[in-house]
């Protein structure tokens, strides 16, 4: 058995940095392609692929601000809910939308196919930090209201957003947060 301590280390103080801090530089394509690259390598039972992204660049982040906007005045929304997922938008340079798809099996529940998804996107946040970036996992109103969500990103009705993943630079290290009590957490079973 090898450990690589360096990995183990990265692991175990590895911090999602806040969306509002990100700023550019932000990953070239190429860049971002090996990131996604990473982020594919998760589990997947059956070799289903039951996820895809769609990457919005800065321009496409503006326009799904304006679209928040305007989909939370149609509703008559809080103003604070619209302004919140909005800002997120708006602030970001480079947003990845981890898109479940879920795909027809009999031998894979769409449970194990959802934590597929859910693993793409710990895995991109992971491949970010570990490359130097900051990253964050979001959802939020607008990735979970299907109303909105899929004329905007152009979902198939078995499809769903797993995560908004901005990417960027940190501008500054936020905090260090309490963590959870693994060992009151943990039960053994001989």
């Amino acid at each position: 058995m090898h450990i690589d301590p360096a990995v183990m280390a990265f692991l175990q103080t590895r911090r999602s940095r806040p969306a509002k801090l990100l700023g550019l530089p932000v990953p070239d394509r190429d860049t971002l392609m090996g990131l996604l690259t990473a982020a594919s390598r998760a589990p997947d039972h059956g070799k289903l692929e039951p996820w895809r992204f769609a990457v919005l660049e800065r321009a496409a982040c503006m326009r799904f601000a304006g679209m928040i906007d305007s989909y939370g005045a149609d509703r008559d929304m809080s103003a604070d809910v619209v302004t919140k997922a909005s800002a997120a938008f708006a602030q970001a340079h480079q947003v990845v939308a981890v898109i479940a798809s879920p795909k027809p099996s009999d031998k894979v529940p769409q449970i194990e196919q959802t934590l597929s998804a859910g693993a793409v996107c710990l895995g991109l946040v992971n491949a970010a930090l570990a490359s130097g970036f900051g990253a964050n996992w979001l959802t939020g109103w607008a990735a979970h209201d299907r109303d909105f969500i899929a004329p905007a990103l152009d979902l198939q009705p078995q499809e769903w957003v797993a995560g908004f993943i901005h990417l960027g630079t940190a501008r500054a290290a936020p905090p260090e947060r309490p963590r959870p009590d693994v060992a009151g957490l943990t039960r053994f079973i001989g």
